[in-house]
C-alpha cells in the first residue's frame, strides 16, 4: 500500500479533514494533499507529526533485505477477490481500510485452524456475506 493512500484511509477514517490534521500536524493543507496524492518526499520529521495527528505510531526499518512474510492464503484469496474492496469500505467504519483488510485477512488464515485446511474462495465469499450482514 502506498503512503498517501494509508494516510488518505486514516484521516477518513477518523473523520477529519486535510485542514484539522493539518493544524495539528504544524504542517500546510498542501503539503499533505500532495502526500495523499502520492507526490512529495516527506522527512521522517514531517511523517511523525503525521502519524501522531492521526493517532498512529511510524515505524521506520532499515534493513539489508526485506522480511520474507509467511505464506498466508487469506492474503492470496484477499488479493484475488473482486469483492473484497466494497466489503472492506463498506464496513471499516472508524478504521482504515488496510487495517480493515488486515484483519480479513487474519480472520481467513485463522479458518485454516478450524476447518482443518485452507480456506477456499467459497469460505472468502461466505466470509465476505457474513461481515457485510453485521
Amino acid at each position: 500500500m502506498e503512503l498517501g493512500e494509508v494516510l488518505r484511509d486514516r484521516r477518513k477514517a477518523a473523520g477529519r479533514t486535510i485542514a484539522s490534521v493539518a493544524v495539528d500536524a504544524g504542517l500546510s493543507v498542501p503539503y499533505i494533499a500532495n502526500l495523499e496524492n502520492g507526490r512529495g518526499n516527506p522527512t521522517l520529521a514531517a511523517l511523525d507529526r503525521l502519524a501522531t495527528a492521526l493517532g498512529a505510531r511510524l515505524d521506520v526499518r532499515i534493513g539489508d533485505e526485506e522480511p520474507i512474510p509467511p505464506r498466508s492464503t487469506g492474503a492470496e484469496l484477499v488479493a484475488s477477490s473482486d469483492r473484497v474492496d466494497e466489503v472492506v469500505a463498506a464496513v471499516a467504519g472508524g478504521r482504515s481500510r488496510a487495517a480493515t483488510r488486515r484483519r480479513l485477512i487474519a480472520t481467513l488464515d485463522s479458518l485454516e485452524v478450524l476447518l482443518g485446511r485452507p480456506p477456499s474462495s467459497a469460505d472468502l465469499s461466505r466470509l465476505l456475506d457474513l461481515v457485510k450482514l453485521a
